[in-house]
């Protein structure tokens, strides 16, 4: 076991964490998962154009010299149209891409909850519309 997949096995309090990796044998069980998901994050992998290709939502977190085909300058990619791309603008600094990302994440809930309805609480504690 990798000290990534020992840190995963044992997440901070609060965090649930599910380890489905034994259970994809293939891309058809990668695309299966990834079906069920509203957005992906995630480093340039073939997971990342797997689900962009399926017309999923996907965040890119790219080095300050990316591949080719993410071309330079340009926050989209003409290849997915779901796809957003978060580029280092130092080389090595993630913190920098990973703040953006999480800047960005707040703006999508925050967004979320102002398009659903307000809840209050039933008698019994059960939210009504």
């Amino acid at each position: 076991m990798g000290q990534a997949a020992a840190q995963a096995a044992k997440p901070p309090s609060g965090l649930n964490l599910t380890d489905w990796t034994k259970e994809v044998r293939d891309f058809a069980d990668s695309a299966a998962m990834i079906e069920h998901l509203d957005l992906l994050v995630t480093v340039d992998t073939s997971v990342a154009h797997l689900a962009a290709a399926m017309g999923k939502r996907v965040w890119l977190l790219l080095p300050r010299i990316p591949d080719w085909r993410w071309m330079l300058d340009r926050p989209d990619s003409p290849w997915y149209p779901t796809m957003r791309l978060f580029r280092q603008t130092t080389r090595g600094d993630w913190g920098e891409v990973l703040r953006r990302v999480v800047e960005a994440m707040r703006l999508e809930i925050s967004a979320t909850e102002k398009n659903l309805p307000r809840r209050r609480e039933g008698r019994e504690g059960t939210a009504k519309e």
